[in-house]
């Protein structure tokens, strides 16, 4: 086994520790340099383990319980789970039993289960491949799948699981001609603009990124600023802006973007997206609370429970168990109040988020318009290209989810309104 195989998957199974023995979320762990030693192609190989692992998680835990009569410490446990997740997609059966054995051989809290570990996983290699296949979805946890449920049902909440297992393809929005973007890179052209690529490699290897003609942006994400339709001349906020996808797509229609975010690390990030693009846009690091003005149109991309995101992110459901989020849920409700002091008479605010909670969307919108007097939902707005009317709420905004476009890879889960000022 090759030292580069090994250091990838060490990294995988710290990632997983860190992930489910102290809820850290994998965009913490690897901005915050987790994976930096390595080379890029482990890297890349480091975190895809972690993120298969995570998705099947649920199967390999029911393959490996009956070749267990007790769980051992979860580095060992981890370490069983990648291993399993290696062997069932077909993985050479040798390499990946060895590698496991020697990951958990090199600490002296895990030696002695060198012999535990090579025996369990010999058994899958006998039995996992062919079990893996008729094992049912991986399901999210009851914390967050009652909610689910009570708010789609039973069968949708199965379809977003099955699009949550699928992962998520490379969604591309072009600066300028998308036409142009999908002749160049080929691939899909969604209904809404978005181009998706399938197994794209390399992000920075792609034609056109140097040359700053596009920028990574799930197609739910993009549709927010469709349906704000920025005009060239207008005074528009963006807030909680960063990685800055949202406002590369203000600054590209030709208006005045101010971008306001309060961490000062990813507004560098949409900065260095800016310069790559050279799209221009105003950026300051800051709260939300403290903006002021008067401006022609406002986004809001609120902090949220990111519910949404978990077919690209897998790690949340089980990073987080829901206990913060009625604090966030109360800070949308008072930065759109104050957002909506931004307005200007007859302006126009697009309130989302990417969750799937409710509460994070619809409920949050029914609670505005009764507490401002002459705020409505513009619901025309939502006509763009690719929307169906049916994705349309009773209260005037638009529900993605996962499992809209499954035939396509489907999306991520976000709620958008468009919120007209009289």
């Amino acid at each position: 086994m090759s030292q580069s195989g090994i250091q990838a998957r060490r990294s995988a199974v710290y990632l997983l520790d860190q992930v489910l023995g102290e809820g850290r979320l994998l965009s913490e762990l690897i901005g915050g340099g987790a994976l930096e030693k390595l080379q890029p192609e482990d890297r890349a190989r480091a975190q895809r383990l972690a993120t298969d692992t995570l998705r099947g998680l649920e199967r390999a835990d029911r393959i490996l319980q009956k070749h267990l009569q007790k769980y051992p410490p979860l580095t060992v446990r981890n370490t069983l789970r990648l291993a399993t997740i290696e062997l069932c997609a077909g993985g050479a059966a040798h390499g990946v039993v060895n590698a496991a054995v020697e990951i958990v051989g090199r600490s002296k809290n895990t030696a002695s289960m060198k012999g535990l570990v090579n025996a369990v996983l010999r058994k899958v290699v006998v039995t996992g491949p062919e079990t893996w296949p008729i094992l049912r979805t991986p399901r999210l946890p009851k914390w967050l799948r009652g909610p689910l449920v009570a708010a789609y049902g039973p069968e949708t909440v199965a379809a977003i699981e099955v699009a949550h297992y699928a992962g998520a393809p490379l969604d591309l929005t072009a600066k300028g001609d998308k036409g142009a973007l999908h002749r160049s890179l080929g691939g899909t052209f969604l209904p809404t603009g978005t181009v998706r690529l399938d197994n794209a490699g390399q992000v920075s290897e792609l034609p056109g990124f140097k040359k700053g003609s596009w920028w990574v942006q799930d197609a739910a994400a993009a549709i927010p600023v469709q349906v704000l339709n920025p005009q060239a001349g207008e005074k528009i906020l963006d807030l909680c802006a960063a990685p800055g996808g949202k406002t590369m797509q203000i600054a590209a229609s030709g208006a005045e973007v101010t971008a306001v975010d309060d961490s000062a690390s990813r507004m560098t990030r949409l900065q260095q997206n800016l310069k790559r693009t050279k799209l221009k846009a105003e950026c300051i690091v800051g709260d939300v609370m403290a903006q002021s003005g008067q401006w022609d149109a406002i986004l809001l991309d609120a902090p949220c429970s990111a519910t949404g995101t978990i077919r690209r992110h897998p790690d949340l459901p089980h990073a987080k168990d829901g206990s913060e989020f009625g604090a966030l849920i109360e800070m949308q409700a008072v930065m759109l109040d104050h957002a909506l002091s931004l307005l200007k008479p007859g302006g126009r605010l697009v309130f989302c988020t990417c969750s799937l909670l409710p509460d994070e969307g619809e409920c949050q919108v029914e609670d505005a318009l009764g507490r401002h007097k002459g705020l409505t939902t513009d619901q025309e707005a939502l006509a763009i290209p690719g929307i169906d009317p049916a994705w349309i709420t009773e209260e005037g905004g638009l529900r993605l989810r996962p499992d809209y476009w499954a035939d396509q890879g489907g999306m991520d889960g976000f709620y958008i309104a468009v919120l007209r000022k009289a």
